[in-house]
């Protein structure tokens, strides 16, 4: 960050742009004043000039994939470690430490880590099951209006592996088909940030304004 930005209290966001829904994330990200710019990230170079970073919904074992085969994924899990990251869906995957299927671990997916969580992934079934749920964010703006939560064969936290660690900040409100009520859907951990959901393909930014506040707030105190 430059001292301009520290002045002005703004940060530049990245976006992983190598598969998913990443530029609806970019649009919402640049609408808020506490960010310079929000740009899209596809290399050790691009990763290396900005502040916080968001990994978006789509495909984690492509994501993953893609990363590993043009070398981009020792760098991207050097910056999660380190940088203020946001994991929305197959983010949240890449994020996680583990995942598991109906309580079986499974090993064939390459994972970023830093969440203490493990995930079970497509927990709702089929992209036929995507719905949308309102959310009580716990620490979000206006938090008594509920963040509508779209869910597109979305994963959920079927486990908090570091519970002295882990943050929840959200849960599902009601049962929804064989997922339960209490479920969680979003979690923090000191710098990251993980949300089953996709609050991209809104036209509410209060969860892009709850990272860029908490990677300010990280940023402050960490990377003086």
């Amino acid at each position: 960050m430059t001292q301009e930005q520290q002045e002005q209290k703004q940060i530049r966001v990245g976006v992983l742009a190598l598969q998913g829904a990443f530029a609806e994330h970019i649009i919402l990200l640049n609408t808020l004043p506490q960010v310079s710019e929000a740009v899209a990230v596809r290399n050790a170079e691009e990763i290396s000039k900005i502040d916080a970073l968001v990994i978006p919904g789509g495909e984690s074992t492509t994501m993953a994939l893609i990363a590993e085969r043009s070398g981009f994924w020792p760098a991207l899990q050097a910056f999660v470690r380190t940088h203020p990251t946001w994991g929305t869906c197959a983010g949240l995957i890449l994020l996680s430490e583990c995942i598991t299927s109906g309580g079986t671990l499974k090993g064939d997916q390459k994972l970023l880590g830093g969440l203490g969580i493990s995930i079970k992934r497509n927990a709702f079934g089929t992209q036929k099951e995507s719905f949308e749920a309102g959310l009580h964010v716990e620490g979000l703006e206006d938090a008594k209006r509920l963040f509508p939560g779209v869910f597109i064969r979305a994963p959920v936290i079927d486990e908090i592996l570091k519970p002295e660690e882990v943050e929840v900040v959200a849960k599902l409100e009601q049962d929804y088909g064989k997922t339960p009520k209490g479920t969680i859907v979003a979690v923090k951990q000191g710098h990251l940030l993980g949300s089953a959901f996709h609050p991209e393909l809104t036209h509410d930014n209060r969860m892009h304004l709850f990272f860029v506040k908490m990677a300010l707030d990280w940023i402050a105190k960490h990377q003086k």
